[in-house]
């Protein structure tokens, strides 16, 4: 378990305050933000190798605000794998246990297990130099595992591999995480990340935390017009409501509900926006035509954007869909949205 209350980090033009979060005993946790965000910071007050000027940090229910790195209990995996080049793999993943052999004891079977779960055992005497990208994070994960930590911190463990070992990393991290249950906090910049590893998620902007909950509440229901772009709602409009209904300007959109307390934004995401050569009913708010002003491969999909009045929606089709419709810049296009679809926050 991972307890940070009032975390408070100040740096000469950032800093870190009133930082709070609880990270459960075992859970997978992911704290998101885009670069220079804070996210790693956080991970580093945590491990202690990094100084803090305020708040607590418990780990376990024990107090390690002033403890040092080596008495915390913590693993930590750096983005850039930080191995010893001058050491051969087997000298890599032991190296932390020099300091902790008193609570270790004979560590072997441990370290074997762990090499040969990981899939390095193989490696053992080999220098990391001669390593691909994803055996280097292997033995990443190996080191910062051999001190039987109770908390592991993943600084941004897959952002450095290529799509391959990508994906290979991934269902690691998620197999070791069921198999170990120990808690693991992981920062990143991409959610399909947290999607698939992580049971909860807080999304940090500029230093400050700005929504922790289910990932499939954040990303359903962002709290912010930042956390909304950030998690893929690209269609976010400033709205006045009356009743369930919010006017964009000299747009009007029906809801599924009545909003509930202060509101001040909707958001969309783009594929709820429905686009067709003709919109459903002349006679829905909701139907409605504008001009497609943008168009944009994705790879496996189209990015379309229309403009309606001052408003530019943001919508995404299948290849098959986009080449089927035949769509030109320039061309009047029907839009539809479904009530359901639309965030109030």
């Amino acid at each position: 378990m991972i307890e940070i209350d009032g975390l408070r980090m100040e740096f000469t033009g950032f800093a870190l305050r009133n930082i709070n979060l609880l990270v459960g005993n075992d859970e997978f946790f992911t704290l998101l933000g885009p670069t220079g965000a804070g996210k790693t910071l956080i991970l580093e007050a945590i491990a202690g190798v990094s100084p803090i000027h305020g708040g607590s940090i418990r780990l376990d229910g024990r107090d390690v605000t002033r403890l040092p790195p080596e008495e915390r209990g913590v693993g930590i995996v750096y983005q850039d794998y930080a191995l010893f080049p001058h050491l051969s793999v087997k000298e890599n993943v032991v190296y932390g246990l020099r300091y902790r052999r008193k609570d270790l004891g004979d560590a072997s079977d441990w370290v074997d297990w762990l090499m040969e779960r990981l899939g390095i055992r193989s490696l053992a005497n080999r220098s990391p130099l001669t390593l691909s990208g994803g055996e280097k994070q292997r033995v990443t994960l190996a080191r910062a595992l051999a001190v039987r930590p109770s908390v592991l911190l993943l600084d941004e463990p897959l952002s450095a591999l290529d799509p391959n070992f990508r994906e290979e990393i991934r269902e690691l991290l998620k197999k070791l995480h069921k198999e170990l249950r120990i808690s693991f906090l992981m920062v990143t910049h991409d959610f399909s990340e947290a999607l698939f590893l992580s049971e909860r998620a807080a999304i940090i902007n500029r230093g400050r935390i700005e929504q922790v909950g289910p990932v499939s509440e954040v990303f359903r229901k962002p709290s912010s017009p930042f956390v909304a772009e950030f998690v893929g709602m690209k269609n976010v409009f400033r709205a006045d409501f009356n009743g369930a209904r919010a006017m964009l300007g000299g747009l009007e959109l029906r809801l599924s509900r009545s909003p509930v307390g202060h509101k001040e934004y909707i958001a969309i995401r783009p594929e709820d926006v429905l686009i067709g050569m003709e919109s459903s009913s002349i006679d829905d708010p909701n139907a409605f035509h504008g001009e497609l002003c943008e168009r944009i491969d994705r790879g496996l999909y189209h990015e379309v954007s229309i403009r309606k009045e001052s408003l530019i929606f943001k919508a995404v089709l299948t290849k098959r869909d986009f080449f089927a419709l035949d769509l030109q810049e320039r061309a009047d296009v029907g839009v539809t949205i479904d009530p359901s679809a639309i965030h109030v926050f």
